[in-house]
């Protein structure tokens, strides 16, 4: 069992950083955010609770919880457009320190890869370092289910995805950062897990992890022991 300490020390001698991203780079949860926009926030907000709390499979309650809000093309370009994700305190200076130590930052989300490249763009992270569902439409736009063969779309997925980063990169000390269960359980494969709750508090997470912090200059402050 690894220590604080020694999460510490691999966070500090880390060659990758993997962020989760609803209710950890930014402030909301896409999925819920897309189904209140498309009327349906309350059904969707209670299934996505549940997911996060592990009582069903990931792939099951995305698939539960899209086949209620159905979005088209057109809708979740609008949401981007009208109400952009809103970063979390501290992590443009977090992801930009980590960048100056020559660390590769990767974006591992359950969420929607059209959501999550709006965010790697602003966080300027390569569009090839982002690991997240797409969404699938009709030639006429309307909502035609989701890539089910993304690593991301099944339980454990973040965890697949961290063991092929290692292979492909030859990464030996990853850190995965996040708020919520499914972050969590990707470690291992990755080397040392940062629980975050700084927006949202999951339980489960916090009384589990090592390390749990609340804000992102925590993390901004042991990158000064270096």
């Amino acid at each position: 069992m690894t220590t604080l300490l020694e999460t510490k020390a691999t966070f500090r001698a880390a060659d990758a950083v993997c962020f989760d991203v609803d209710s950890t780079v930014i402030k909301e949860e896409g999925i819920d955010e897309l189904a209140k926009f498309c009327g349906v926030g309350d059904t969707v907000t209670e299934m996505t609770r549940k997911a996060m709390g592990g009582t069903m499979t990931f792939k099951t309650a995305l698939t539960k919880r899209l086949a209620i809000i159905r979005p088209s093309r057109e809708q979740v370009n609008k949401l981007i457009t009208d109400h952009p994700p809103q970063l979390t305190e501290g992590i443009q200076e977090l992801v930009e320190r980590l960048q100056q130590h020559n660390v590769q930052i990767f974006l591992i989300s359950g969420g929607f890869r059209s959501i999550v490249e709006h965010v790697a763009t602003q966080l300027n992270i390569p569009l090839s370092h982002v690991f997240a569902n797409r969404l699938k439409f009709y030639f006429n736009g309307e909502y035609a289910g989701f890539d089910e063969t993304q690593l991301t779309a099944e339980s454990g997925g973040k965890g697949k995805v961290i063991s092929l980063l290692k292979e492909k990169y030859g990464l030996k000390k990853v850190v995965m950062i996040g708020d919520g269960a499914t972050d969590m359980e990707a470690c291992p494969p990755a080397n040392a897990f940062i629980g975050f709750g700084g927006n949202v508090t999951r339980l489960q997470v916090k009384e589990n992890c090592k390390w749990y912090v609340s804000s992102f200059h925590e993390l901004l402050q042991e990158l000064e022991k270096i």
